[in-house]
């Protein structure tokens, strides 16, 4: 499968300072000026994605997912965190581990043709599940090659088996735990005792890019970013219609009101986590 796209090379990239750009898909995306091949370590990461075609409720299909990295591309995000949702209660690690690589394989034969050069990392969306602290399976899921994982919590009021299982996973299993999407779960959270000890764990919180687009939820994410100090972001992409990627829009963002040294932190957290 070919996907007519424009090349790299024709980018209009590396302004003199971050400049805000709309073209190709109508995704505004955030550039330096950098030597690609040699400054692609200072180059965002996403770090949570449902790019993979076909294997949970994001991409459809591989030109779905050919779409979503050519949007990427556009926003110079070159290395990607492949998560898709793991649920205990309808999968079994190994069932989800041989989906997700078939569809990495698919996806890969198709970037291959199409000139696609991101770095993919494979990792996973686990839901939490009680018990899910003395699971021995969970370290399957992290980040490959890494002791990172990313958990998406209860989106109800959280108690102390809840807290118990985090802690195990950071404290016994010595896990990188990163929560999935932070600022979702805090209107569920009436008390706020158990939300407080959880973030005062040795964990990382990922906050979604769209949050900080969105006029009525903005400002409760501002100071949940400003509570955090560093944060790792992601556009929890799923599509090119109501959830595209779109990192740069929130680096955007989130520069205006923090500064540059605020998203240097980020992006040093993320490579941190990704070791």
């Amino acid at each position: 499968m070919r996907l007519q796209t424009e090349k790299r090379e024709n980018s209009p990239i590396f302004a003199d300072k971050p400049t805000v750009r709309t073209q190709g898909y109508g995704v505004k995306y955030f550039c330096h000026k950098y030597n690609y091949e040699q400054q692609r370590e200072k180059m965002p990461i996403d770090f949570h994605t449902h790019i993979l075609p076909g294997i949970d409720d994001g991409s459809r299909n591989v030109e779905m997912s050919l779409r979503m990295l050519a949007a990427q591309r556009e926003q110079q995000v070159d290395e990607i965190v492949a998560t898709p949702h793991f649920y205990a209660q309808k999968d079994s690690v190994e069932e989800f581990l041989l989906r997700r690589q078939r569809s990495y394989e698919k996806l890969k034969t198709a970037m291959e043709e199409n000139g696609f050069d991101q770095k993919l990392y494979l990792a996973a969306e686990v839901y939490y599940f009680q018990g899910i602290g003395s699971a021995g399976m969970i370290p399957k899921l992290c980040v490959e090659g890494t002791q990172t994982l990313l958990l998406e919590m209860p989106f109800a009021q959280w108690d102390s088996a809840i807290y118990a299982d985090v802690e195990k996973l950071v404290r016994h299993q010595k896990l990188k735990v990163v929560l999935a999407h932070i600022e979702r779960y805090y209107e569920f959270q009436k008390k706020k005792e158990i939300w407080d000890a959880v973030m005062e764990l040795p964990l990382y919180r990922q906050m979604n890019a769209g949050v900080f687009l969105n006029w009525k939820k903005r400002h409760k994410a501002f100071q949940l970013a400003k509570e955090a100090t560093t944060i790792i972001l992601g556009s929890d992409c799923h599509n090119m219609d109501t959830r595209h990627p779109n990192l740069a829009e929130g680096r955007i963002v989130l520069v205006k009101k923090f500064g540059e040294a605020f998203i240097q932190r980020t992006d040093c957290l993320t490579r941190e986590v990704l070791q």
